[in-house]
């Protein structure tokens, strides 16, 4: 943790100078701050998957300043790591866009989530180095809390009695999911439509008039099914109703939302604002599922933020690691629009290699005051798997007279 005064001798020679002492516009000009180096640690509590991943990644700087991020894999944390060694960390926009377009071909889901690592650390950094939370630097918050519903709320008796639960903890919601036939039997989807209506009647009977539920049809049903569900389930005024069908052709959802009226949910498979456009600008989607790291880190989710908010589309960001959740907080907190979080279970596990991460409680995601993310970080339980502190740049890149960076 830099020290006060050294964050104060910082900001004297990176901001201060004659021209601001005169009133006098400044001419824009690097900060002193330069990064040294990237490191890629393994979490052994992560999921199993290269674009969902828990891995932990830091960035560090010659200020003494370490932010801290979270996603990716090893191969591609070293290759956008390699990109900005050297680099103004403050410049963040500018490094996204580097990592992002460096290779000139787009970056695909899986870069998408290393990258969104990597910016969640620039702006642990920033918000360190400035000595304030980061949605400060987002506009400052715009709600008092975060609510949350719960995702595999532990079971309390029956479904009724565990939905009863959870909203009696505190969550705004409970979550269930398309029937699942159990005991590796196969999915016969006209059967599991019919025995989930009867789960949804028992989670509406359990939260009661004022408590909600959502369902995940998780991409299991092929269309005609998923219409089928919707209409069954439209009196029991779900709050949403996530991934109807397959998310490769996102067009799908014209058909779907001509023939459905429960609020839909989509995008928890998704990346950056491109993959999900469409379906906000033409109102074909109700909520956001789109979730950091997944897009590419905060610099991108604050867009797509942006972007729903224009098209009255709410924010329910899909669960990812701890830190993650942490920057959520920060963005969603930002944002003035409709936003519900999920948590896995009643609340967060414990997660030896951060002693803080985020604020939790009675249900719902509460914004501290601690600098950057406010997460604390041991390596400890970790383990060291990349480490890069030689620049690298695989093909030139173009710059506008004004120096900002055009594709190759």
């Amino acid at each position: 943790m830099v020290s006060l005064m050294k964050r104060r001798s910082f900001f004297k020679s990176a901001l201060a100078g004659p021209a601001l002492a005169l009133g006098r516009p400044a001419a824009a000009a690097p900060s002193a701050m330069k990064i040294t180096r990237v490191r890629f640690y393994l979490n052994p509590n992560t999921r199993p998957m290269i674009n969902q991943s828990f891995h932990v990644v830091t960035v560090e700087t010659d200020q003494g300043i370490t932010g801290i991020g979270e996603g990716g894999f090893k191969d591609a944390v070293e290759q956008c790591g390699a990109m900005i060694i050297g680099e103004d960390p403050m410049r963040i926009e500018h490094l996204w866009q580097m990592m992002y377009r460096g290779y000139f071909y787009p970056a695909g889901r899986e870069k998408l989530h290393a990258l969104g690592a990597i910016d969640m650390a620039l702006w642990d950094i920033k918000g360190k180095a400035l000595g304030v939370p980061v949605y400060e630097l987002l506009g400052g918050l715009a709600r008092e809390h975060v609510e949350c519903y719960s995702t595999g709320f532990p079971r309390k008796g029956d479904l009724k009695e565990t939905a009863r639960a959870c909203v009696e903890a505190g969550f705004r919601a409970f979550r269930t999911s398309v029937a699942d036939p159990g005991g590796g039997a196969p999915f016969q989807s006209k059967q599991m439509v019919h025995k989930t209506v009867e789960q949804c009647r028992q989670i509406r009977e359990g939260v009661g008039k004022d408590g909600d539920w959502a369902i995940d049809y998780h991409t299991r049903l092929d269309l005609a099914d998923a219409v089928r569900l919707s209409s069954l389930i439209e009196d029991l005024e779900p709050y949403f109703c996530e991934d109807l069908v397959r998310s490769e052709n996102p067009g799908v959802y014209k058909n779907v939302r001509a023939q459905v009226k429960v609020p839909i949910a989509v995008g928890e498979q998704y990346g950056d604002r491109w993959d999900i456009n469409e379906l906000i600008e033409q109102r074909l989607i109700d909520y956001s599922r789109v979730t950091i790291p997944n897009c590419g880190g905060i610099t991108e989710f604050v867009k797509l933020a942006a972007l729903c908010e224009t098209h009255y589309v709410g924010l329910v960001p899909h669960f990812t690691g701890p830190v993650s959740e942490a920057a959520l907080v920060h963005c969603c907190g930002a944002f003035s629009g409709p936003v519900l979080m999920e948590m896995t279970g009643a609340g967060p596990r414990n997660e030896p290699h951060l002693p803080r991460h985020y604020d939790f409680k009675n249900g719902k995601l509460w914004p501290n005051r601690r600098p950057g993310l406010g997460v604390e970080l041991d390596t400890q339980p970790l383990r060291l798997a990349a480490e890069v502190t030689d620049r690298s740049r695989p093909i030139q890149m173009f710059r506008r007279p004004d120096g900002s960076i055009t594709n190759w």
